[in-house]
């Protein structure tokens, strides 16, 4: 029961890290703001790939959702 409770804690904690990046990213867009959008986004597929190796989230998920983000950013650089 402890070792669960230990890793539970620990995955609430990288999930936290890449959803706060990744909201963090999302808010700079809808400002629009460029640079800020650009730095986000390197955090956040940091965070990801970090998820995924640990395998806390999927690599398909961390894959996706990288792919979703880079999307969105270059829409705005577009603009």
């Amino acid at each position: 029961m402890r070792v669960t409770k230990r890793k539970t804690e620990k995955n609430r904690k990288i999930k936290g890290q890449f959803r706060s990046t990744i909201k963090a990213m999302q808010a700079a867009v809808a400002k629009g703001e460029k640079d800020k959008a650009q730095e986000h986004l390197k955090k956040a597929i940091v965070a990801l790939d970090k998820a995924a190796q640990k395998k806390v989230i999927h690599k398909n998920m961390a894959a996706r959702t990288k792919s979703r983000l880079n999307k969105t950013v270059k829409e705005l650089i577009k603009k």
